[in-house]
């Protein structure tokens, strides 16, 4: 493996594991806390399956606060998301996806969803990294730019997903 494969790969597997770290032991009751009102959270629909909440355009800004659950959800299929589009069949698209809705389940998919963009990243060469891949949003990006971003997702959401816990425990909520 090339240098630089070799530090995408490092950093890769580094900010994941922080974010696994940030996910073990987790509960259901974790999963669904709402540390402040009207967070976003995972939510079953009028057609049975369950999906992160998530308006339509335009977004609030600032969005509302968002639960742990949210955010385990939003980062295993955001993976998922960005290998369909980058090395998949690009055919996937979100409301097809019927979210996880408890924490065992949730960890789980975010295992899966890693180890498809681990194989993403184990088939890629040094020559690769330029080329262009799209996002599920159309835009094309380089290779390297697709797994940087995943890096910086796991070590953005699993801090927050972190500080939420320990902001659980605190207030003797968990």
């Amino acid at each position: 493996m090339a240098p630089t494969l070799d530090i995408l790969s490092r950093q890769m597997q580094e900010a994941y594991a922080f974010m696994r770290e940030q996910v073990e032991g987790l509960t259901d009751d974790d999963f669904f806390w709402e540390p402040a009102p009207g967070c976003w959270t995972v939510r079953r629909g009028p057609d049975g399956r369950w999906a992160a909440d998530y308006p339509e355009p335009p977004h609030p800004v600032p969005g509302p606060f968002t639960t742990i659950g949210w955010r385990l959800v939003h980062v295993a299929e955001s993976k998922l998301m960005y290998h369909e589009y980058a090395f998949g069949e690009a055919r996937l698209a979100w409301p097809d996806i019927d979210s996880t809705h408890t924490a065992a389940d949730a960890v789980a998919s975010l295992e899966r969803c890693q180890a498809l963009l681990d194989e993403d990243l184990a088939a890629t060469q040094e020559t690769d990294l330029e080329q262009p891949r799209l996002t599920n949003w159309g835009e094309k990006w380089p290779t390297w730019r697709i797994f940087w971003t995943m890096i910086q997702h796991d070590i953005h959401h699993g801090a927050e997903i972190g500080a939420l816990r320990d902001l659980r425990r605190v207030a003797g909520n968990g």
